[in-house]
């Protein structure tokens, strides 16, 4: 039997060469895409000063080898370090994804767009370093949200219809990609250096999802997207070099990413790449809360001032969801530590029903030792409703709803408090602007005296002042 190969290489896979297209010349006109890219930006930074209070996020901070520092290198908001932009990147995005409160995506695959500015603002800010250090003109934030736009739409529109998740791979898969993409773009690569770059970002092994769920649900899922976004950095730096790429990397037989990780299973698309993504992203801005979870968190809150007297009285919670949350936030039996408990829906609508509230301050043991809570947990019951999951995936709904019910000891019931649209939702944009920047206000008042955190309120407030600033002055607001 013969087993004989061409070697003959074929042209890139289109797939690639339509987001190396896109991330080098596709030229964004979306005024609202850019206003809320500034947005985005506020508050993932925010995020990452939130988290910056945490020492199991702090302990993985910092240069790789203590003291392997870089003159002109990437300064890390909230810190004093100044790295190399492959380890400022993993800086960044570790800090920014690590209480699960910055932006998502839901689709048929998940995940947080926002976890590329790690990569994004590292190099953004090495590059105007130095430039600046030999007398050339500096990146600006209008750079920065360019480049964010992108990779929101590039992880966005591949997750429409491609479920990453279900063939057991995280999406911080989608992170790489993207990431290589736009620092590619930042770099100014060429066509053919791009698409080598994100070949590659195809190619390497990609992160399974088993850090994400019971039992093995840890920490990792809090600094994966910092990984992989640093990694892009690192792919995109040795395409530069002129290191080569694999131009069918998806699509080769038996070799390819699509017969090895994807059942042989070519990606589909719904949609081409434009400014969509940006446009409609989900901000995480009341609950630090898996998104699936967060409408049910809102339900659990509003049901909490009538029956917070009544704990001992619920004989049977109900929670009315989606699919989606079913298969990845529907959990019993014990909860080992934060990032377990903030992605179990149980946990979270308990923490809502008890005190009214919800905060990454819950996740911890000193709360989680409360009985209650496992009491609660196991008076309760998830159950689909099939509409909501329909509504969940059409482009026109895009909900992300949830119900909260109580049966009582004596028979009677609770109202059924019904949320569809979480208040980070495009629908609810003008309601959830003002809470967002306040809770960028709340987050820049953890590590920055009131002048410093005035200066940066200021900037970000104003959107050409904004887009006009150089990064590395930008990024110098916030540093230590």
């Amino acid at each position: 039997m013969s087993s004989m190969q061409t070697s003959n290489r074929n042209k890139p896979d289109p797939v690639i060469t339509d987001i190396a297209q896109y991330a080098l010349n596709y030229n964004i006109k979306s005024s609202e895409a850019y206003n809320t890219a500034r947005l985005c930006l506020m508050d993932t930074l925010g995020c990452g000063l939130e988290a910056l209070s945490y020492p199991a996020c702090t302990k993985l901070m910092g240069p790789i080898v203590p003291g392997a520092t870089m003159q002109n290198g990437a300064k890390v908001p909230g810190t004093s370090f100044q790295l190399d932009p492959v380890t400022a990147a993993f800086n960044i995005g570790c800090m920014i994804r690590w209480l699960d409160f910055n932006d998502t995506w839901l689709a048929a695959e998940w995940g947080h767009p926002s976890d590329n500015l790690g990569g994004i603002l590292a190099v953004a800010d090495w590059l105007s370093r130095t430039a600046v250090a030999s007398g050339q003109k500096p990146l600006t934030m209008r750079d920065v949200l360019t480049a964010m736009i992108k990779a929101h739409e590039i992880q966005g529109v591949i997750a429409l219809q491609n479920s990453f998740n279900r063939v057991g791979l995280d999406h911080v898969v989608l992170v790489k990609v993207a990431s290589t993409a736009v620092v590619c773009s930042l770099l100014k690569l060429s066509l053919e250096e791009t698409t080598n770059a994100i070949s590659n970002a195809w190619i390497d092994g990609q992160s399974l999802r088993t850090y994400r769920h019971a039992p093995n649900t840890g920490s990792r899922k809090s600094w994966a997207a910092g990984d992989a976004t640093s990694r892009a950095v690192r792919l995109a730096l040795m395409a530069s070099k002129g290191e080569m790429g694999y131009p069918t990397a998806l699509s080769a037989k038996t070799w390819g990413f699509y017969d090895v990780l994807f059942k042989g299973k070519p990606f589909q698309f719904e949609r081409c790449y434009s400014s969509y993504v940006m446009e409609n992203i989900l901000f995480k801005i009341s609950y630090p809360a898996e998104f699936h979870a967060q409408t049910a968190v809102e339900c659990a809150i509003k049901l909490h001032p009538n029956i917070k007297n009544k704990i001992s009285s619920i004989k049977k919670i109900t929670i009315t969801t989606h699919e989606s949350a079913i298969r990845i936030i529907d959990k019993s039996g014990p909860l080992n530590n934060p990032a377990d408990r903030d992605h179990c829906i149980q946990y979270m609508v308990a923490i809502g029903l008890l005190t009214g509230q919800l905060t990454a301050a819950d996740y911890e043991d000193n709360v989680a030792n409360n009985p209650l809570i496992d009491e609660l947990r196991k008076k309760m019951v998830c159950i689909e409703n099939p509409k909501w999951t329909k509504d969940y995936l059409d482009p026109k709904n895009r909900s992300i709803a949830n119900a909260v019910q109580l049966q009582f000891n004596d028979g009677t019931k609770s109202e059924n408090i019904i949320t569809e649209y979480p208040v980070g939702h495009r629908r609810r944009r003008k309601e959830g602007i003002p809470l967002l920047e306040a809770k960028f206000k709340t987050n820049l008042g953890r590590k920055f005296p009131e002048k410093q955190r005035l200066s940066i309120a200021k900037l970000c407030e104003k959107q050409k002042a904004l887009e006009n600033t150089p990064v590395h002055e930008f990024v110098d607001l916030f540093a230590i």
